[in-house]
């Protein structure tokens, strides 16, 4: 069993409304070979929701959404959410959303609103590959 993100699946959790759909990732949830998460909505956050990128502030990295709002703890809770599941199921595998702020492994968004990619990982990446979890990106 793997984890993915919900959107890859199909289900609109995104930001915006929508989902990013990949038929390999939905047949694979239809198979029950995987297990769809939103870390953002298991954080509390509504769908539609404002755009957020992580910006380092004091040393620290913050979710912040193109209004100003810090919406870290959400962020964050919604990832242990997520690595609690994991951690009970035994997962060892999750394939997850490019580029986004939960899920990016790799290369983020820069945290202004500019389109431009810098290294790094989202809170949920981060927090799976710190437990031992291997994380993909579609």
């Amino acid at each position: 069993m793997i984890l993915v993100s919900a959107c890859l699946a199909g289900l609109n959790c995104k930001y915006s409304g929508g989902n990013n759909y990949n038929e390999e990732i939905f047949q694979m949830v239809k198979r029950g070979e995987a297990i769809p998460i939103c870390p953002e909505q298991l954080g509390g956050l509504s769908t539609p929701r404002k755009p957020a990128e992580i910006r380092i502030i004091d040393g620290k990295r913050h979710v912040i959404t193109n209004d100003g709002t810090d919406v870290t703890e959400n962020f964050e809770c919604g990832a242990k959410e997520v690595l609690e599941l994991a951690k009970k199921l035994e997962i060892k595998t999750a394939i997850l959303q490019a580029r986004s702020p939960s899920c990016g492994v790799g290369k983020i968004y820069s945290g202004e609103f500019n389109g431009q990619l810098v290294d790094g990982n989202g809170i949920l990446a981060e927090m799976l590959l710190e437990n031992g979890i291997e994380v993909g990106n579609i």
